[in-house]
């Protein structure tokens, strides 16, 4: 099926960048691997080395830097690791408290880089699910 078609609801509310990133990869995937969960693996892959999830949809990353924004997207495939589910953890602690700030996040002035990234991550997915409901 056509990544169009497959097109997660974040993707929906971001801007057009991230979804043609999105919609490339995943179909370069489907050609490769086969429909499914790999596929859809594979486009967040390379939607997260350009963009990062703020709420409830995706933004280019700060000063359009490019790389892995996590743990897991830095390693090779099969080698375990933590996935910061879109949050990009290699910015800067200012950056991420400005995202922090955003979206809300209480005690924020009081958390380290590591903790304002989980915080930023937590309430991404509160966002999400918000937006859909």
């Amino acid at each position: 099926m056509p990544g169009e078609q497959e097109l997660p609801s974040t993707l929906r509310r971001s801007e057009q960048g991230a979804r043609r990133t999105w919609i490339a990869a995943h179909d370069s995937a489907v050609e490769q691997y086969g429909e499914g969960e790999r596929a859809h693996r594979v486009a967040y892959s390379a939607l997260k080395h350009s963009y990062e999830k703020v709420g409830d949809h995706w933004e280019r990353k700060e000063g359009g830097r490019k790389g892995p924004s996590d743990e897991l997207a830095a390693t090779p495939r099969g080698t375990g690791g933590y996935s910061g589910g879109g949050t990009d953890e290699n910015a800067s602690k200012g950056h991420l408290y400005e995202l922090a700030k955003r979206l809300g996040v209480q005690g924020r002035s009081r958390m380290s880089k590591a903790e304002l990234a989980a915080a930023v991550e937590k309430a991404n997915r509160s966002a999400t699910r918000r937006a859909r409901s």
